[in-house]
C-alpha cells in the first residue's frame, strides 16, 4: 500500500523534480482529522525548487487523480499533504491481505544483503543478568525483522574465553574448592563470590578432574548454563566464536602484523599502540602490553577483521550501554582495514530496573546478588519478559514491575496483545462449530458489498498500516515499533469487540466482521512472531 502511494507522489512530482521513490517520506498523522497518511515532501523540496511549500503542494495535488484510492487529498499547515483512503480501496487492500496473509507484509528492503548480528556475548564467568536478556530479546527480534524483509542474516555469540576474567573465574572456583576440603584459603582479590561458584566447586569435588583443569571446567559449565537459559528464552545462534580460538588460529597475531605493515601500530614505553586517534578516537590504544601480553582490544581487532572477511555487507553489534566509550576504537579498527566505519552498526542497550508493587528490587533472594534472567523469566514468564524488554527503544531505560507483569489484565501489555489473538481464535472456533463451510475464504466475497462503521474502518486502516510499521522498524533497526503497534491494534480490537457482536443473525454482517477479525489475527500473529513471542489460540 505505502509503496503504491509513494509511486503516485513520485509520478506527480515528475514534471517538477527527479527524486527517488524511497526518498519520499510518508507519515501517520497524529490526529484522525488530518487524514490517514501524510507527506512533508513539499516542505523538503522548497529549497531545491525555490518555491513556497504550499505552492509545491498545490502542484502535486493537481497531478493526483486517483479517486478510487483517495476519498480526499488536502493541504494542511505550511505544506503537508494529507491523504484519506476511500472505502473501496481499503476493502480491496483488506482482500489482498486475506488472500496473501503474511506475504502481504513483505517488502524486499534487504535485497539479499548479508548481515551478521552479534549479541549477548556475555563473559562465561557468571549467570546472564537482565541487561543480557534485553540484548537477547532485541537481537532475536531484529534478526526476525531483517530476515523477513529480504536480508540474509546470521546470529553470533562471541565467547570471551581467554584472558584475566576467565583465569579469575578459575581461581575463584579453586579457592571455594579448597575451602570445601577444609583448607584455610582466601578468595582472590576481585574474585567471583556468587553461590554459583560454590555449586561449581561442589561439582568439581566429585568430577575426578585435576586442579589444572579447574578453569576450563568452570567456564564450560557456565557457558553450558548460558546456552540452556538462552534456549529456554527461545534464542539460538548460528555461530559461537571463541576468543581463545582467535589466538590458537593466529588471527590475533596476523591482524596485528597487518596493522604494523600499514604503520598503524607503533612501539612506545615497551608496549605496542594502535593509532586509533588517526581515525578520530580520543587516544591511541595499547594492543600488546610491555610484558608481551595481548590486551582484550587485540582480540577484538582480530575478531572484527575476521567478521568483515567473512563477506558480510554489514555488522551489527548489540552491546550494553557501559560499552559506549568502546565504539570509536572499534570504528577505527574497521577503517584501519580499509572499510567505511558505517559498515559496523552498534546498538547500545540500556539498563533494566525491577520494581515490585512500585518498590525497587535489586537483589536476588536466592543468591543475595543481582537478579538473573532465569529468575525473572521463571517468575513472570518468558513471553512477558521478552515483550516487556521490547516495549521501549533499546537505548532507553526500562522499569518492569514484577507484580504488574503477572496480572492477566489490560495493565499487562503482553497479556492484552496475546488475549486479542486468542479472542479472535475463539470467535472462529465458535463460528465453525455451526458453519456449513470450514474455509475462511467464504468471507472474501462479502467485503466489496459490506458497509463499514467508523470503528471497523479504523481497524482496517490500522491493520493495513502494519506493513509500513514493519518496514520502518526494519530500516531503523527498532523492533520496539512493532511492540507499540501491537498494543495499539489490540486496544482498538478489544474496544471494538466490547461494542459490537461479530457473530450475528445477519449473514453478510457476520461474514464481513469475521473477515476483519481474520485480518487482525494475521497481523497480531505476525507481529508476535517477529518479537519471538507466542500467539496463543486460547488463554
Amino acid at each position: 500500500m505505502i509503496p503504491q502511494i509513494k509511486q503516485i507522489i513520485h509520478n506527480a512530482l515528475s514534471s517538477l523534480v527527479e527524486i527517488p521513490v524511497d526518498d519520499i517520506e510518508i507519515e501517520i498523522p497524529t490526529e484522525e482529522s488530518f487524514g490517514d497518511i501524510a507527506t512533508p515532501i513539499a516542505m523538503k523540496l522548497a529549497k531545491v525548487l525555490k518555491k513556497a511549500p504550499h505552492k509545491i503542494a498545490e502542484d502535486i495535488l493537481n497531478k493526483i487523480n486517483e479517486k478510487d484510492i483517495f476519498s480526499k487529498v488536502e493541504i494542511a499547515g505550511p505544506g503537508y499533504i494529507n491523504f484519506s483512503f476511500s472505502e473501496k480501496f481499503l476493502s480491496n487492500e483488506l482482500i489482498k491481505l486475506l488472500k496473501n496473509k503474511k506475504d502481504y507484509f513483505f517488502e524486499d528492503i534487504g535485497k539479499g544483503q548479508k548481515i551478521l548480528i552479534e549479541f549477548v556475548s556475555a563473559n562465561p564467568t557468571g549467570p546472564l543478568h537482565l541487561g543480557h536478556g534485553r540484548g537477547a530479546a532485541l537481537g532475536e527480534a531484529l534478526f526476525n525483522l531483517l530476515k523477513f524483509n529480504g536480508y540474509s542474516v546470521e546470529k553470533e555469540y562471541y565467547i570471551n574465553d581467554a584472558g584475566r576474567q576467565v583465569n579469575l573465574l578459575g581461581s575463584s572456583v579453586l579457592a571455594r574448592y579448597k575451602q570445601l576440603k577444609g583448607l584455610n584459603v582466601k578468595m582472590p582479590q576481585d574474585g567471583y563470590h556468587g553461590n554459583y561458584i560454590v555449586d561449581i566447586a561442589k561439582e568439581f569435588l566429585e568430577s575426578g578432574l585435576t586442579e589444572e583443569e579447574m578453569t576450563d571446567h568452570a567456564y564450560k559449565k557456565i557457558l553450558s548454563d548460558i546456552k540452556n537459559v538462552l534456549s529456554d528464552f527461545g534464542i539460538f545462534f548460528h555461530h559461537w566464536q571463541s576468543e581463545k580460538a582467535l589466538y590458537l588460529q593466529n588471527y590475533v597475531s596476523s591482524a596485528i602484523e597487518e596493522l604494523k605493515k600499514k604503520q598503524l601500530i607503533y612501539l612506545k614505553d615497551g608496549a605496542y599502540w594502535f593509532k586509533s586517534t588517526f581515525f578520530g578516537d580520543d587516544k591511541d590504544r595499547v594492543v600488546i602490553k610491555s610484558d608481551g601480553e595481548y590486551t582484550y582490544f587485540a582480540s577484538d581487532i582480530a575478531y572484527h577483521k575476521k567478521k568483515i572477511e567473512r563477506g558480510y555487507n554489514e555488522l551489527i553489534n548489540i552491546w550494553g550501554a557501559d560499552h559506549h566509550g568502546y565504539i570509536p576504537r572499534i570504528e577505527a579498527v574497521i577503517e584501519a582495514f580499509g572499510y567505511p566505519k558505517d559498515k559496523l552498526r552498534i546498538l547500545l542497550v540500556q539498563m533494566v530496573s525491577l520494581l515490585r508493587n512500585g518498590v525497587p528490587v535489586s537483589m536476588s533472594k536466592r543468591t543475595g546478588e543481582f537478579i538473573t534472567l532465569k529468575e525473572i523469566a521463571d517468575e513472570i514468564g518468558v513471553d512477558t519478559t521478552k515483550f516487556l524488554f521490547l516495549t521501549r527503544r533499546h537505548d532507553s531505560h526500562i522499569e518492569i514491575d514484577i507484580e504488574l507483569a503477572k496480572k492477566q489484565s489490560h495493565d499487562n501489555p503482553v497479556y492484552y496483545v496475546q488475549y486479542a489473538h486468542a479472542r479472535i481464535k475463539s470467535i472462529f472456533k465458535k463460528f465453525f462449530e455451526t458453519a456449513a463451510q470450514k474455509e475462511s475464504n467464504i468471507f472474501l466475497t462479502s467485503l466489496n458489498s459490506f458497509n463499514y462503521n467508523l470503528e471497523e474502518l479504523r481497524l482496517i486502516k490500522k491493520a493495513l498500516l502494519y506493513k509500513m510499521t514493519l518496514a520502518n522498524a526494519t530500516k531503523s533497526c527498532e523492533p520496539h515499533r512493532i511492540t507499540f503497534y501491537l498494543q495499539e491494534l489490540a486496544s482498538l480490537f478489544h474496544n471494538y469487540y466490547q461494542k459490537f457482536r461479530v457473530l450475528t443473525e445477519d449473514e453478510l454482517l457476520t461474514k464481513g466482521r469475521l473477515a476483519l477479525c481474520e485480518a487482525i489475527g494475521i497481523v497480531l500473529n505476525h507481529g508476535l512472531e517477529i518479537l519471538n513471542v507466542r500467539a496463543p489460540d486460547k488463554m
